[in-house]
C-alpha cells in the first residue's frame, strides 16, 4: 500500500493522499479503534476540526486539528463538508472547513472512509434499532427456535454469535416490539459510549423511584425524573424493562428477565409514580416478588390499604413514593417541592389512613414493598 501510494503521489498528489487515507482508516477498523480515535484521525488528516454527532445514539465527539478532544454544543455550519452514516441519512460527520478555505478531493475521501468505519463501530458497540427486522428479533429471543435460526437472526441484526466477548441485552417495552441492543465489550468502550449523553444513575432495588440507566444502552430514552408529569411537559418516556447483558445465544434468558423488569416499571405520573426504565440485573432478590404477585390477581392487603388511602388523598402516592425513593425526609420534601413541615403533616395523615407507620425503618420497608407490589399486581 505504501509503495503504491508513493507511485500515485508522483503522478497525482491527491490520488496518493487519498490512498494513504484509505489505508489509515482500514488499519483503524482492523484494530477496532473507538469513535474518538476515528474522529481524531479525520481531524488530523484533514488539518481542521472534525465533529461527529449522532442524535439517535446520543453521540457527540469533536476533535481539533491538533488531536485535542474539545466537544462543542454550537450548531454545525451547513457549508461544512459532511458525510452521512447511512445511505440517504442525515449528515453526521463534519469537517469544520469553510467554503472559502476550499473543499478537496482528499476531504471527501476522509469523510467517506471515516463515516464507514464509524458506522461499523456504532453498529458493534451500540446496537442497531431492530424496527426494520422484527422477525429476526423475535426469532433471536425465542428459546424454542432452532439454534441455526437464531444464529442467522443474530447475524442479520449485526451481532456476532461466534465472538465470545460479544454481549447484548433484550429490551421489553410496555407497548411495541421487543428490542435487542449490543452491550460494550470493555470498560473503555463503555466510556466511549458515554460521550455527550447526560444520564441519571440509581438502583432499581427497593427504591421504586430510582431511575436506572446504564451507559451501554444509550439508544434507550433517558428515564424521566420520579416526580409527577406536569401538564404540557411533553409525552412520557415509554416503560421499558431491560434484561442483563448476555452472550448472543443467551438472549432468550435476557428477554425473560426484561419482561420481569417491565413489571416493576411505572408510568411516572401522580397516580403511578416510579421508574419508567428498570434493569433486571439491578433488581437482585426483589425480582422474586414477581413470582409471588401475579398480574391481575388479588393484590396483597397492603396494596389494598395503599389504594384506599390514595382515594382519600390525591397527593398520597407521590408523597409516599418520594419517601420510599429518597435517602431522607428532607430529600423527599425537596423531591416533591414541599416544605419539610408540610411533608411531616402529610405523613401523619398518611399513616392514619394506612394503619402503619412509614417513618420507621420497618414501616419504610413495608411501604417500599407495598409500592412495588402495586406495580406487580397491575394486569
Amino acid at each position: 500500500m505504501k509503495e503504491l501510494a508513493g507511485r500515485l503521489t508522483a503522478l497525482d498528489p491527491d490520488a496518493g493522499a487519498a490512498l494513504r487515507v484509505i489505508g489509515y482508516f482500514d488499519r483503524l477498523a482492523e484494530s477496532r479503534a473507538g469513535l474518538e480515535a476515528l474522529v481524531r484521525g479525520a481531524a488530523v488528516l484533514s488539518g481542521c476540526a472534525a465533529r461527529l454527532v449522532d442524535a439517535e445514539r446520543r453521540v457527540r465527539v469533536r476533535v481539533e486539528a491538533d488531536g485535542t478532544r474539545r466537544d462543542s454544543e454550537s450548531p454545525v455550519d451547513p457549508a461544512w463538508p459532511a458525510a452521512a452514516l447511512t445511505p440517504d441519512g442525515a449528515p453526521a460527520l463534519w469537517l469544520e472547513r469553510t467554503a472559502e478555505a476550499g473543499h478537496s478531493v482528499v476531504d471527501a475521501v476522509i469523510l467517506e472512509r471515516a463515516a464507514g468505519v464509524v458506522r461499523l463501530v456504532l453498529d458493534r458497540t451500540r446496537g442497531r434499532l431492530p424496527a426494520d427486522d422484527p422477525e429476526s428479533v423475535e426469532t433471536l429471543l425465542d428459546a424454542t427456535a432452532p439454534e441455526a435460526a437464531r444464529l442467522h437472526a443474530a447475524r442479520r441484526l449485526g451481532l456476532d454469535p461466534a465472538d465470545p466477548a460479544a454481549r447484548a441485552r433484550a429490551v421489553a417495552p410496555a407497548d411495541g416490539r421487543p428490542r435487542v441492543l449490543a452491550a460494550p465489550r470493555t470498560p473503555a468502550e463503555a466510556r466511549t459510549r458515554s460521550v455527550g449523553a447526560p444520564r441519571e444513575s440509581g438502583t432499581s432495588g427497593l427504591r421504586p423511584g430510582s431511575p436506572a440507566v446504564h451507559p451501554d444502552v444509550d439508544p434507550l430514552p433517558a428515564p424521566a425524573p420520579s416526580v409527577p408529569v406536569r401538564p404540557g411537559a411533553g409525552p412520557p418516556v415509554e416503560r421499558l424493562g431491560v434484561g442483563p447483558a448476555v452472550p448472543v445465544l443467551d438472549l432468550p434468558r435476557s428477554w425473560a428477565a426484561a419482561r420481569t423488569a417491565l413489571r416493576f416499571t411505572a408510568e411516572g405520573s401522580a397516580q403511578d409514580p416510579g421508574p419508567r426504565v428498570v434493569y433486571a440485573d439491578e433488581l437482585g432478590g426483589i425480582a422474586l416478588l414477581a413470582e409471588l404477585v401475579a398480574p391481575g390477581a388479588e393484590p396483597p392487603p397492603d396494596v389494598h390499604d395503599l389504594e384506599a388511602a390514595a382515594a382519600n388523598a390525591p397527593w398520597l402516592l407521590t408523597t409516599l413514593h418520594a419517601v420510599a425513593a429518597t435517602t431522607s425526609l428532607r430529600a423527599a420534601a425537596t423531591e416533591i417541592n414541599v416544605h419539610h413541615s408540610t411533608l411531616q403533616d402529610r405523613l401523619t395523615h398518611a399513616e392514619s389512613l394506612l394503619g402503619w407507620p412509614v417513618r420507621t425503618p420497618q414501616g419504610r420497608l413495608r411501604l417500599q414493598l407495598a409500592l412495588t407490589m402495586r406495580h406487580l399486581a397491575r394486569p
